[in-house]
């Protein structure tokens, strides 16, 4: 059961999510190729950090407690969330850190900007999901929208090794591209598996329970992605990364600080968008943002932008703006059959 509240301000918090989103979807890989690029190597550090920001969600989660402290006086919950809903945050977290693995190893041996292209799949397999587990509305633009959006990966997968890096072999290279691809296909469960999670949980979900459950899934995550980290002694070679880093040392822990929080920003985001809409527009606006992250790749990275790439991109904006269009053209009708039926009435 959803937590009830004016269409104002699930708006606002739609668009808040949104550009938490944003920013995490678009700073965080940036962030993390820069690591790669200037000489860091663990590919499990990297991993770790896309959910290490999990702290930070105290301060929000405080704000919260004490604003429904002073609505629901002394007797209010520190912690709303139950076993059920606990447990499945625990598990999709355990998930979200094997997709935190694959995502980063895919990061450290491709370019941005074709990463970025690859992650667009995601829309595909979110939409699949979604369609299993929680049944959205699909209409024709989103269809049209999804297929489009597909589609401009498979026109990348087509040529995929002309931006390979000179330092690598090419079964390095493919072997980014599928673990790409698969971290692609895992979030896309991970998405509509949230979703079902609240419309299965047997409690109210309110926004700060959806902050709760966030919470536990990045600690879940960076507790599996902290033992990967053990095993491959990562953290001996933090020091060792620092002292050898090409920005210097203090660049690097600023590096590492920022990639933690705006992973963070991204994960909550996402989330915020499922509580506020749906799993599929949280798969849409990633989607719609890869070819933000992809531009600036090459602008920043100056990475090569082959004629594969550009059809892509165009792919992309155009699924993206299809989508768009036709959640106006759908919420058009739904306003103008509402005032009819005033009129009648």
């Amino acid at each position: 059961m959803e937590e009830k509240m004016s269409k104002g301000l699930k708006r606002m918090l739609l668009l808040l999510n949104c550009a938490m989103l944003g920013l995490g979807n678009v700073g965080g890989p940036l962030l993390m190729r820069l690591y790669f690029l200037k000489g860091g190597k663990g590919v499990w550090i990297s991993s770790c950090l896309e959910t290490a920001g999990w702290p930070f969600m105290m301060l929000p989660l405080t704000v919260s407690y004490l604003y429904r402290r002073r609505k629901e006086g002394p007797g209010t919950k520190l912690v709303l969330i139950k076993a059920p809903v606990l447990l499945a945050s625990v598990v999709l977290g355990v998930l979200t850190g094997v997709d935190d693995f694959l995502y980063a190893y895919g990061v450290a041996r491709l370019p941005i900007s074709t990463s970025a292209l690859i992650i667009s799949t995601q829309l595909a397999f979110t939409a699949t999901f979604a369609f299993i587990l929680v049944k959205p509305k699909f209409t024709p633009f989103t269809i049209n929208s999804v297929f489009l959006l597909t589609l401009a990966a498979v026109v990348l997968a087509l040529h995929t090794s002309s931006d390979r890096p000179a330092n690598e072999s090419k079964l390095q290279y493919f072997l980014g591209f599928f673990m790409t691809l698969a971290a692609s296909a895992l979030y896309g469960f991970v998405l509509p598996a949230i979703e079902l999670t609240y419309k299965k949980a047997k409690q109210t979900i309110t926004y700060s329970l959806v902050m709760e459950s966030q919470m536990v899934m990045s600690f879940s995550a960076t507790v599996f992605c902290c033992i990967g980290m053990l095993f491959h002694g990562d953290f001996k070679a933090i020091p060792r990364e620092a002292s050898e880093y090409t920005l210097g040392q203090s660049t690097y822990y600023v590096v590492l600080v920022l990639n933690a929080i705006l992973w963070q920003l991204f994960f909550m985001g996402a989330v915020g968008v499922i509580f506020s809409a749906s799993s599929l527009l949280s798969g849409i606006l990633i989607a719609t943002l890869l070819p933000v992250t992809e531009s600036l790749a090459v602008v920043l990275y100056h990475e090569k932008f082959q004629v594969e790439k550009a059809i892509s991109l165009v792919l992309s904006l155009w699924g993206s703006l299809n989508y768009f269009y036709g959640e106006f053209h759908e919420n058009n009708k739904i306003k103008q059959k509402q005032d009819a039926e005033t009129d009648v009435a």
